[in-house]
């Protein structure tokens, strides 16, 4: 029995020895921080009274040692380990007061992620350990549970930023030649033959040069990626077999997903922003800053909820529960200079050193929200107006959430670009023959002046678009007129039941030719109308070749054929829709009168003689009030006349003159064309029902016979006709 002893107390003293040593470290930069020499750790939380590091073994599956952090200054707890190197894997214990009715909820028992972490390790698993009360207390959230979370909890790893860029260059793409082009880092290619079976649906995946010059040989200028910030599973998913696929349950607002990476590091990022830059193209991050994967007060104790639950969080006026403005459990507190700073230096993070291009910011407004209510001059809007950084990159806010005053179309400062759901919902009902559209339809196909010509915002400030990953695809808003979510095991209750969308005559799939015809004009239709219009176009992918995801409206929980692209499948019908975006996206960029940021107004410029727009109407005259007013109006056109906006610099193109007459009518319309000076002709650019009509000078003579439900383009051009016809 002495001798036992004595072996325990040598164990103990050798565990001793073994202890790392701690130094003081500094409070800045927060986060695990590599100097070359050791590693600086420093955690905000303005109410805890005591702060563990934990360190783990590389797989992050053993707990080797705890550290007290020895020092706290200006509400940072900080300390520095000398013998540190990169990829040591932590992770926090953080003491203080467990009094959820003041709003804290401190549990040391609870391991919690660095909310600065730049890389995490392992795989979360749900379990009762990973919550701060217990499941079977009376009190719920009210109790105190004392289970250890380590072993389900995905761990922080201390990461070398050092990575070789090379000569390739952001692109800085002017955001009058702007396209996006919405994308999944794994659906994009989790069925492309052409990408290697291990790097499917990964970032390495989606920088294969294959794919890369897929998306060059469009013509867009940037994806937008949606959610790479580390995120978790809901635990309601996982119990039903399902995913968190679209990434919108943030967990660390600085680590790259780990599902996305073959290789688990890093630099697999950086290398694929290094190589969409060498190809000219932007990469555009849809971020989530809103909320946390941490849900309310029933919810895990997974990161800020454990650090400083009433510093990082909304809380009611009871400070038990949270404001709920997302609609997902929580609402990060924007109003906090230290929240303020977060995600402020993980915006700085993302551009500077993963070198991303921009931002899509989900439900933003709240990121605008103070106590009062949305002000855009708050905190986090100020601070973006005034940091170098962001003023460099592109900021986009889908401005809407669920709160009080939560819509704000519009009412996003200068320098930010704003979703423009009006211009989808006007766009899709005026294809589907709504009456009364025109004068709706008018505001948003050139610019919607009414909303952004302010403050010397440009016509870019409005994104549009008539899909995007939530809601119908392009194939499926002409092909249903209901939504159909049961996949996601909520009895189709889930998703919007408001899609604006029509099946024309049969829901889904069908044999019948004719409405297959008329199908595929009328998404020709909307590709035309968001690419020719005045603004910042967006594409989902997929939709240049007929993707559909069954009907699916909502299929953020469909990691799987649902919503991966089948490159396979898009067969004739697919290849042409294809070349016509193409199409589309040329004459855009040879055109620059369509993207030009100054808004149109229909002002007659006396100097010049012209007006920059005229709205014409079947019989060549311009629109009066009258034509406006009649609800079965379903035929006009906008002529853009370039001279009436002169600029410094002139460019090819920039002086040219077009026509976009647009027809909803199930009927053809004879439309008599606007006339041209002597020595000039039309030119046909665009008509959705001879998609595959090479461009050619004409004489059309008075009339142009617009196909039921059909778009047209033609630009002015010197010189004779030289064809009588369309060329097909």
């Amino acid at each position: 029995m002495e001798k036992q002893r004595v072996s325990s107390s040598l164990a103990q003293v050798a565990r001793r020895l073994k202890r790392s040593v701690v130094r003081e470290g500094k409070p800045f930069p927060l986060g695990a921080t590599w100097d070359g020499l050791g590693v600086n750790f420093a955690l905000f939380s303005a109410h805890a009274a005591r702060v563990e590091l934990c360190l783990f073994d590389a797989r992050g599956e053993r707990e080797l040692e705890r550290i007290d952090l020895p020092e706290y200054t200006d509400e940072v707890w900080h300390g520095y380990l000398p013998n540190a190197r990169p990829g040591t894997v932590y992770g926090y214990r953080v003491h203080g007061p467990f009094e959820p009715d003041a709003g804290h909820r401190f549990n040391p028992n609870k391991l919690v992620i660095d909310p600065y972490a730049k890389q995490l390790v392992g795989q979360l698993k749900w379990g009762p350990q990973l919550f701060g009360y217990r499941f079977d207390h009376p009190d719920k959230d009210r109790s105190f549970d004392d289970s250890d979370s380590a072993a389900l909890m995905q761990k922080c790893r201390v990461i070398d930023p050092a990575f070789t860029w090379g000569s390739p260059r952001k692109p800085d793409t002017p955001w009058e030649q702007t396209i996006f082009y919405e994308t999944h880092v794994k659906g994009f290619t989790q069925l492309h033959l052409m990408v290697p079976q291990a790097e499917r649906g990964t970032y390495a995946g989606l920088s294969h040069a294959h794919v890369r010059d897929y998306v060059r040989s469009l013509g867009v200028t940037a994806i937008e990626l949606l959610p790479v910030h580390a995120f978790i599973d809901d635990s309601y998913l996982v119990e039903k077999g399902l995913r968190n696929y679209w990434g919108y349950n943030s967990l660390a607002f600085f680590a790259p997903e780990p599902r996305y990476s073959r290789t688990g590091d890093i630099a697999e990022f950086k290398t694929m922003v290094n190589q969409y830059h060498a190809a000219g193209l932007e990469i555009i991050l849809d971020v989530v800053y809103n909320h946390t994967a941490e849900g309310n007060e029933l919810g895990p104790t997974l990161s800020l909820k454990g650090i400083d639950n009433a510093s990082y969080y909304r809380l009611a006026p009871d400070r038990r529960y949270y404001i709920n403005d997302t609609g997902t459990g929580n609402t990060v507190n924007m109003s906090h200079q230290r929240v303020i700073q977060m995600v402020a230096d993980s915006l700085r993070y993302w551009a500077n050193e993963m070198r991303v291009d921009g931002f899509r910011f989900d439900l933003a407004t709240i990121l605008a929200r103070e106590p009062h209510g949305f002000d855009e001059g708050g905190g986090f809007l100020d601070a973006c107006r005034q940091d170098p950084t962001l003023n460099g990159v592109k900021l986009i806010a889908e401005p809407w959430d669920i709160g009080p005053g939560g819509y704000q179309v519009g009412q996003f400062p200068p320098g930010w670009a704003e979703w423009n759901d009006k211009f989808r919902d006007a766009v899709r009902s005026f294809w589907k023959g709504d009456p009364g559209l025109m004068p709706e339809f008018a505001k948003r196909i050139s610019g919607s002046g009414d909303l952004f010509d302010k403050r010397g915002r440009k016509t870019w400030a409005t994104v549009n678009f008539v899909t995007a990953h939530d809601g119908f695809n392009l194939n499926d808003l002409v092909s249903y007129n209901d939504k159909h979510n049961e996949a996601n095991g909520e009895d189709n209750r889930d998703g919007h039941s408001n899609n604006h969308s029509w099946n024309h005559g049969v829901e889904g799939e069908t044999t019948d030719s004719a409405i297959n015809t008329l199908r595929e004009r009328q998404k020709r239709n909307l590709l035309a109308t968001v690419l020719l219009s005045k603004g910042t176009p967006m594409l989902l992918a997929g939709d240049e070749f007929g993707h559909s995801q069954r009907g699916t409206n909502n299929a953020y929980a469909q990691d799987n054929e649902i919503t991966w692209l089948d490159w396979l499948d898009s067969g004739s019908h697919g290849q042409s829709l294809r070349e016509f975006t193409k199409k589309l996206i040329a004459v855009r960029r040879s055109h620059p009168v369509l993207s030009r940021g100054r808004f149109v107004t229909g002002t007659y410029n006396d100097r010049l003689d012209v007006k920059d727009v005229a709205w014409i109407s079947p019989t060549g005259e311009e629109m009066t009030q009258g034509q406006w007013d009649d609800a079965n109006a379903k035929c006009f056109a906008m002529l853009l006349d370039g001279r009436a906006q002169e600029t410094g610099i002139i460019r090819r193109g920039e002086d040219s003159t077009v026509v976009l007459i647009y027809n909803s009518h199930h009927d053809v319309v004879n439309f008599t064309l606007p006339s041209v000076p002597e020595g000039q002709c039309w030119e046909l650019l665009v008509d959705t029902n001879a998609p595959d009509a090479r461009s050619a000078r004409h004489d059309f003579g008075e009339t142009y016979a617009m196909t039921g439900r059909s778009l047209v383009a033609l630009g002015l051009v010197a010189g004779r006709p030289d064809h009588a016809t369309p060329v097909i």
